[in-house]
Order: structure tokens, then C-alpha cells, then sequence
């Protein structure tokens, strides 16, 4: 508990400290470049304060070019290390109440993050209209195509619209998976509990070879892959009926 206070304090003072004038740069200059390289500075020595080891595995199976990285998500350490693991600028989706916060929201904006309302249809092809533009301008993604955090840190079923995004706009998509973090700090749980957690990259999937009406069987093969990078106590228990192929 002391050392996840510690983290805690650690946060909050670099936040307080180096967030206005680095937020205040990325207004100014339309460029949010620093602004992402000392936030993933940041949550990397936060992730080191509090004895959480990353173990990257299967680089080589990063495109070059943009992609969506898809992976699992069992616990809020998820975010930040995957992040931390990808040796590449990325953007995120996120709740759309993170945007109510004025020049925080402004900074976001400028990163290219997109914010989501999925109680809102309307809204919610909106966000994924955005995703497509900023992917057409050379932003990768990454995505937590389950929705939500798994309770248990088993593999959830993958919501399709991630996949939609990716056919539409002709990126390939690299299925990530994250194992161990639903130890190091289950749902539900506010500490953080020291060890090591492994995100492991597959080789991209191809979504110029599929067809918008079949986004539900590209998400279902991406599920098989982050499924297949899985430890027993995380695959699914029973898996998603399958579809055919293209």
C-alpha cells in the first residue's frame, strides 16, 4: 500500500508540475510530440516506482507503417504499460468524460486522442469517423477491443467496431497480448503489487483483404491470436463461434 501511495504522490506532483508548461506548449505550437514523450516518461518510471516490470516480446512483428495495435484488458495497469511497450507514438480512444477537463481536454485534442460515448450511437460514429481520419494521417491506435476491463482477466469477446475502423481505413491490425496484469492489479483494486508482466506483439492481421460486413469474423480472428499469446488462467472459457473467411 505505501509503495502505490508513494506512486500515487509521485503522479500527482508530476502532473501539478510538468503538465501546464508542456500542455501549455502543445497549444501553442499545435504539436503534441513532447507532450506524449514526457507523459510516457512519466508513466514509465510510475509503473518502475511501484515494481512493475515490462517484458516486450515480438518487435519484429510491428509494420512500419500505421497500424491499430488490439489488445486484451484485465486491469488500469494495462494502459500505461502497453504504452510504455509500443516504440512508437500512438493514440488512444477514452471515455468522453476526460474531455470536460478544459485545457487538459485541449491538449488531448491536439494528441490526436479521440473521445468516445458509446451510450451514444450518433456519437460513437463519430469518434470512429475521426479514428479514421487521424489513421489516414499517419496516427496509429491502440485500442482495448473488449470494452471494458475483464473481471476475472480472462479474454473477453471483441467488440467490431475497432475492426470497422481498421477496414475502413486500410491499416493492418497488430494483436497485442498482455499477460499478468490482472495480478498486479485486479478490478476493483486500488493497490498496485510488484511483478512483471509480459506484452507480447503478433504479426499484423491484413484488413485490406476483408469487406466491412465481415468485420465480426476480422474481430473474431484477432481474438484467436491474443488469445493464442495468452496464460491458461486468461484465455477465454469458451470461445466465440467463428465465421468464414474471406
Amino acid at each position: 500500500m505505501l509503495r502505490t501511495l508513494a506512486v500515487g504522490l509521485f503522479l500527482a506532483l508530476y502532473i501539478a508540475l510538468a503538465g501546464p508548461p508542456f500542455i501549455l506548449h502543445c497549444i501553442l505550437t499545435g504539436n503534441a510530440d513532447l507532450l506524449y514523450r514526457v507523459g510516457v516518461a512519466g508513466a514509465r518510471f510510475a509503473l518502475r516506482m511501484a515494481g512493475v516490470r515490462i517484458r516486450r516480446e515480438g518487435l519484429e512483428n510491428i509494420p512500419p507503417g500505421v497500424c491499430i495495435f488490439v489488445a486484451n484488458h484485465s486491469s488500469n495497469v494495462d494502459p500505461p504499460a502497453v504504452v510504455a511497450a509500443i516504440p512508437r507514438r500512438v493514440s488512444l480512444m477514452g471515455k468522453r468524460e476526460v474531455w470536460r477537463i478544459p485545457i487538459f481536454s485541449r491538449a488531448l485534442t491536439l494528441a490526436k486522442f479521440v473521445p468516445v460515448d458509446r451510450r451514444n450511437p450518433h456519437a460513437a460514429r463519430a469518434s470512429s469517423e475521426l479514428a479514421i481520419r487521424f489513421l489516414h494521417e499517419g496516427v496509429s491506435f491502440l485500442i482495448f477491443p473488449e470494452g471494458t476491463r475483464s473481471p476475472d482477466g480472462r479474454l473477453r469477446p471483441f467488440k467490431r467496431g475497432t475492426f470497422a475502423i481498421a477496414i475502413h481505413a486500410g491499416v493492418p491490425v497488430v494483436p497485442v497480448s498482455v499477460c499478468g496484469a490482472h495480478k498486479l492489479m485486479p478490478k476493483g483494486e486500488f493497490g498496485v503489487r510488484h511483478g512483471e508482466l509480459t506484452v507480447r506483439f503478433h504479426p499484423p492481421l491484413d484488413s485490406t483483404t476483408w469487406v466491412l460486413r465481415l468485420r465480426d469474423v476480422l474481430a473474431h480472428r484477432a481474438h484467436d491470436v491474443v488469445a493464442s499469446g495468452l496464460p491458461d488462467d486468461q484465455k477465454p472459457l469458451a470461445e466465440p463461434a467463428h465465421r468464414h473467411s474471406p
